[in-house]
């Protein structure tokens, strides 16, 4: 089969600006945006506080941060909207409107190091789900950008599909 007309590209693209075409292509650049307060959580808060604190996740614009100890809790509670308005400061936007506090232990080394891979085979996907993540890698041109999406995000459907097997 003869390969579409594609004409050659005057110097190589850097692999950041095709991955963010790629993520704004596909709608994901705002939770990029909104991830970034992981990366200035520590500037943010100072070494102290982020020793005993640490961001868990984010939903929509509500930022879940771990807490170690109670005493920690009630005082950050208290700097809540100090916290608030610093992070969006450093993020350059207002992307985080509210701060929930949970108690449990924070690992920072769980945030930098990948974890391991799971021990039993993931489960396989269904038709249905494979063919959603066939027609969302679909309004990509470049067939080997095609099928690296369709891996990645075959591989997290069947990640978020082992995890929900457990709960």
């Amino acid at each position: 089969m003869k390969q579409p007309y594609r004409p050659r590209m005057r110097r190589a693209s850097r692999a950041g600006s095709i991955l963010q075409q790629l993520f704004h292509a596909q709608g994901m650049e705002q939770k990029f945006r909104e991830y970034r307060a992981w990366e200035v959580w520590e500037q943010v808060v100072g070494p102290q506080i982020a020793s005993h604190a640490r961001p868990l996740r984010l939903r929509e614009g509500v930022l879940e941060v771990r807490v170690d100890q109670p005493i920690w809790m009630q005082q950050l509670r208290l700097m809540a909207p100090e916290i608030l308005q610093k992070l969006n400061r450093a993020l350059g936007e207002e992307l985080i409107r509210e701060l929930y506090w949970r108690r449990g232990t924070p690992r920072k080394e769980e945030l930098l190091e990948p974890s391991p891979p799971p021990a039993k085979p993931l489960p396989k996907l269904t038709a249905a789900e494979q063919q959603r993540i066939d027609e969302a890698a679909a309004a990509l041109p470049d067939n080997e950008l095609q099928s690296s999406l369709k891996s990645l995000l075959s591989l997290q459907a069947r990640l978020n599909k082992q995890r929900r097997e457990k709960d």
